[in-house]
C-alpha cells in the first residue's frame, strides 16, 4: 500500500491555482475525475490514450490508486431504516 500511495503522490497534485484545487495529473490540467469518468464509460485503453496522448499507464494507475485511497479513508455512517 505504501508503494501505491507513493506512486500516486508523485503523479497526482492538488493545487488551488490549478482547476480550483481539483486533483489533477501532474504536469497536465487533466483532472483525476475526468480520467475516472472516461474509464467508467469505456475501458478501451487504446481509445483512451489516443484521446489523451499526454497520459501514461502509470498516470491512470495513479488516478485509480488515488480514488482507492479516498474510498478506503471514507467514514461511513449508516442511516437507520425508517419504517412506514
Amino acid at each position: 500500500m505504501a508503494k501505491e500511495r507513493a506512486g500516486y503522490l508523485d503523479r497526482i497534485i492538488v493545487d488551488p491555482e490549478i482547476l480550483a484545487g481539483k486533483p489533477v495529473v501532474k504536469w497536465t490540467r487533466i483532472p483525476v475525475e475526468l480520467v475516472l469518468k472516461r474509464l467508467a464509460q469505456d475501458l478501451n485503453l487504446q481509445m483512451f490514450f489516443d484521446a489523451y496522448p499526454r497520459l501514461t499507464p502509470e498516470d491512470v494507475k495513479a488516478c485509480l490508486a488515488y480514488a482507492q485511497a479516498l474510498v478506503e479513508g471514507e467514514e461511513v455512517y449508516p442511516t437507520p431504516v425508517q419504517s412506514a
